[in-house]
């Protein structure tokens, strides 16, 4: 093996999981087909709460906050849904363009050691019992145990497994670029006819909550086209008409630094698994980038595949344990597809359709509403259904059955403020080396993991305040939580270790003989 994965494409999905896998010592290696990690243009504009929170678990979130701008980011439909009185520690959004996104992701992998194959891409691959083979574009080739497509929409992985990309085709496509524009434009978001159009400044700062753009410099702009655009690159030409026909003239724009078509074609990987061969991001699915949830569903899919492909690749549990990747994010990713199909409706122009965008502002302004939905775009209220891999199966499940039907298993643990023998303490700290964790906040010494001592970190600590998450509200006091390495809940107990050992074992493998 030239590596125990190999991963096709370093956008922040692949650098994500290449990260989570080496943190977990497993050898990884990423094919990329740029020659380096510069992006030709800004493109996705920024981070949600959940995001944050995924990254504040590996000990980096602060690389992002000290160059992003900190702002509520969440909207649907043009409503902006405020979550600054979430209970979680990054209750905003953070506005950072993808290319600097990268860039901070890339210098985590390299500190990781992390190799990247640069200016070469994936050609083919042929999969057997043991491994993949794996054809580059300089006609060398690399055998890996697994290979992981990270590789966008058009993923050649993908295809290459025969794996079916389900769901509709454009209704709509818009462009997009960054040139600069010898006339000044109408900054903001616009509406008309068409549809929607808007001009920003790549420069810009959050001053109380408000977007203030920097003097000069290169415009963003993004506009509706008259007709579903063709497949290919578009030009300046293109743009400079689309925009005639929106605003009557092109404001003298020149020097485009990149420019790209983008649809609301929508479709979804009916499987993210064949055999060695899976797939994250946009390889995955694709949707309207209404909500900008695009790259941060990329960043969870990584976060919940890379410490199950780790554990698979080590041998400490079944291969098994790869079929809960799909079964846990392919609805997650369902759900935003439904979400951005709604919100493309919304954006026409037509009067009855603003009829209907006005009543849903309406009601995203009420409290209950605006936390649910609000609570849905940044990722916050993420539940995967574990009962379906209780060891006896979901019928055996007792309805007194704590560990396994509490409100918090299958939900984001908090990052609550503890204190430990060894002084304070957050729960994200413990998750810095992306290694689950057994919270014991009953008596210290009532849990014997030691079958699972070598996977399973334990910690006895102390916690007086409230249990509430995001839209679920307040939640019963546990005594001991089981928290995977993705920060999710496993396991709730009760001061016993019933479901304890299943839980365990289902998770983080066999118990080690004495």
């Amino acid at each position: 093996m030239d590596a125990d994965v190999i991963i096709s494409g370093a956008g922040p999905t692949g650098l994500m999981l290449a990260g989570e896998l080496a943190l977990a010592s497993v050898d990884v290696a990423i094919v990329e087909r740029r020659a380096g990690q510069d992006l030709k243009g800004s493109r996705a504009g920024g981070l949600h709460s959940r995001t944050i929170e995924v990254l504040d678990q590996r000990g980096i979130a602060d690389r992002f906050l000290s160059e992003g701008q900190v702002a509520q980011v969440a909207a649907f439909a043009g409503t902006t849904l405020d979550i600054s009185d979430f209970p979680t520690r990054h209750n905003y959004g953070l506005g950072l363009w993808q290319n600097h996104i990268e860039r901070i992701l890339a210098g985590w992998v390299g500190e990781l050691a992390v190799p990247i194959h640069r200016g070469r891409e994936v050609t083919g691959f042929v999969q057997d019992d043991s491994g993949v083979d794996v054809g580059l574009s300089d006609g060398q080739s690399l055998r890996a145990e697994y290979l992981v497509g990270c590789d966008g929409g058009r993923s050649l992985i993908r295809k290459a497994a025969g794996i079916e990309f389900a769901g509709w085709d454009p209704t709509t496509s818009n462009l997009i670029a960054e040139v600069e524009m010898v006339e000044e434009p109408p900054l903001g978001v616009h509406r008309n006819a068409f549809g929607v159009h808007s001009f920003g400044k790549v420069e810009y700062e959050i001053r109380e909550g408000k977007v203030v753009y920097m003097e000069g410099g290169r415009v963003r702009v993004m506009v509706t086209e008259q007709y579903v655009g063709p497949a290919t690159e578009p030009t300046l030409r293109d743009l400079s008409e689309a925009l005639i026909a929106v605003c009557g003239t092109d404001y003298g724009m020149r020097n485009p630094v990149w420019i790209s078509r983008f649809t609301d074609m929508t479709r979804q990987a009916t499987t993210y698994r064949k055999g060695r061969v899976l797939i994250a991001g946009d390889a995955a699915h694709v949707h309207a980038p209404d909500g900008g949830q695009g790259l941060n569903v990329g960043v969870q899919d990584a976060v919940n595949l890379g410490w199950k492909l780790a554990q698979v690749v080590k041998q400490t549990s079944p291969e098994s344990l790869l079929d809960t990747y799909h079964t846990e994010r392919h609805p997650v990713a369902a759900r935003v597809l439904r979400s951005t199909m709604a919100a493309v409706a919304l954006r026409r122009p037509d009067d009855r359709t603003k009829a209907l965008r006005d009543t849903m502002s309406e009601l995203l302004g009420m409290d209950e509403p605006r936390k649910r939905f609000a609570a849905m775009l940044s990722g916050l209220d993420i539940h995967y259904d574990l009962r379906e891999l209780h060891p006896h199966g979901p019928d055996a499940l007792h309805p007194h059955d704590l560990g396994a039907l509490h409100p918090l298993v299958g939900r984001r643990m908090p990052d609550l403020d503890l204190v430990t023998g060894s002084g304070p303490l957050r729960v994200f700290a413990l998750l810095h080396d992306a290694r689950p964790v057994l919270l014991n906040l009953g008596e210290p010494g009532g849990f014997d993991i030691t079958p699972w001592a070598d996977r399973v970190q334990l910690i006895d600590a102390k916690y007086d305040g409230a249990w509430e998450l995001p839209a679920l509200g307040a939640v019963t006091a546990p005594t001991a939580v089981l928290i995977r390495p993705d920060g999710h809940v496993a396991w709730v107990g009760d001061g016993r270790s019933v479901g304890l050992p299943d839980a365990l074992t289902t998770w983080f493998g066999p118990a080690t003989a004495a």
